[in-house]
């Protein structure tokens, strides 16, 4: 149930390349009809590592052996979910989506790749601009882990899209994530207790190795309890060892805020400070909002915090000019 304030979402599916994707678009409840000709402004919401559904929340759901052990997002939904509502309640639509092999999105996982996950962002987007009742003109992203990198990538290519909340952003290649982060997991023991987590961490090496000598795939074995392997396409792992978001940084010039736990087990708090001054440094207006004893998915943040973080952003969403195809959707209705 959502709260008071928050419209029930709509459900929506859309193809993207050769799959369908479902998601759904969440409204504010004072939201205007579409034939009403008055639009609000909207965000996309994009999930972090791993197989995960449109809440942001580990997709036990369509894996059940590889999160079914231990607690998922204890006593909270999702980082995505929390979101969406406090966006409603903000006067911000949002959409978020199941990705490939997950929730009831058609595809598979393993075998997909970065580059298909900033085009299925990007196709995401584009089946948003067919509602009348939305703004193209205020369109925002927030991205989440893996998602900070792909809206990074989706907004310097696309000039509607006019501030980002980046969220446990990574700045350095997915190597050193994958290296940091499974030091940083083996102290903590976070999220250690999900099959899939504990098996990447055991292989991280082996994976960026096999990943480097342009090996196809790498069986991992997960723990005993879950008695399954997953084949992982290693093309798509190199991907993300090439393509760094502080490179991507170089090349935007959009209104960006970062916002990271001070205990992400995921993405050091170190990434999101490089990241603001590589921002800064393209001429962003970038600020670093650090949520003390959180971790990446802020689970232990408020729902007061979350509801700030929608209000800066929606603060941000200011009207852009639109490019003429954009502009004809928008005045076509």
């Amino acid at each position: 149930m959502y709260p008071r304030g928050v419209s029930d979402p709509e459900p929506i599916r859309f193809r993207a390349g050769d799959v369908t994707l479902a998601g759904e678009l969440l409204l504010p409840d004072r939201a205007a009809p579409p034939d009403s000709g008055r639009q609000i402004p909207w965000v996309l919401l994009l999930p972090s590592w791993l197989p995960r559904d449109r809440d942001g929340a580990f997709d036990n759901g369509a894996h059940p052996a590889w999160f079914g052990v231990g607690p998922l997002a204890p006593h909270r939904p999702g980082l995505l979910r929390r979101l969406a509502e406090a966006l409603a309640e903000a006067g911000v639509a949002s959409f978020r989506y199941d990705p490939r092999g997950c929730g009831e999105s058609e595809g598979d996982w393993p075998m997909g790749d970065l580059f298909t996950r900033i085009d299925d962002a990007r196709d995401a987007l584009g089946a948003m601009r067919s509602r009348r009742e939305l703004d193209l003109a205020r369109t925002g992203i927030i991205g989440h882990g893996e998602g900070a990198a792909i809206a990074l990538s989706v907004a310097i290519a696309d000039p509607a899209v006019g501030a980002l909340t980046l969220i446990g952003a990574p700045a350095r290649s997915l190597r050193d994530l994958l290296r940091r982060g499974a030091a940083a997991r083996a102290r903590s023991g976070k999220d250690r207790e999900h099959p899939l987590v504990a098996a990447l961490d055991r292989w991280s090496e082996e994976l960026i190795e096999r990943a480097e000598r342009r090996e196809p795939e790498l069986i991992l074995r997960l723990p005993d309890a879950a008695r399954e392997r997953v084949t992982l396409n290693l093309a798509a792992w190199e991907q993300g060892f090439h393509t760094p978001a502080i490179a991507l940084a170089t090349m935007l010039h959009r209104s960006v805020n970062l916002v990271h736990g001070a205990a992400d087990a995921w993405s050091h708090p170190d990434e999101s400070r490089l990241l603001e001054s590589v921002l800064a440094g393209a001429g962003n207006r970038a600020a670093l909002r650090p949520i003390a004893e959180a971790g990446h998915d802020l689970a232990e943040a408020s729902d007061g915090v979350m509801a700030e973080i929608a209000q800066d952003l929606a603060g941000r969403l200011v009207t852009r000019p639109l490019p003429a195809v954009l502009l004809a959707i928008q005045q076509m209705g």
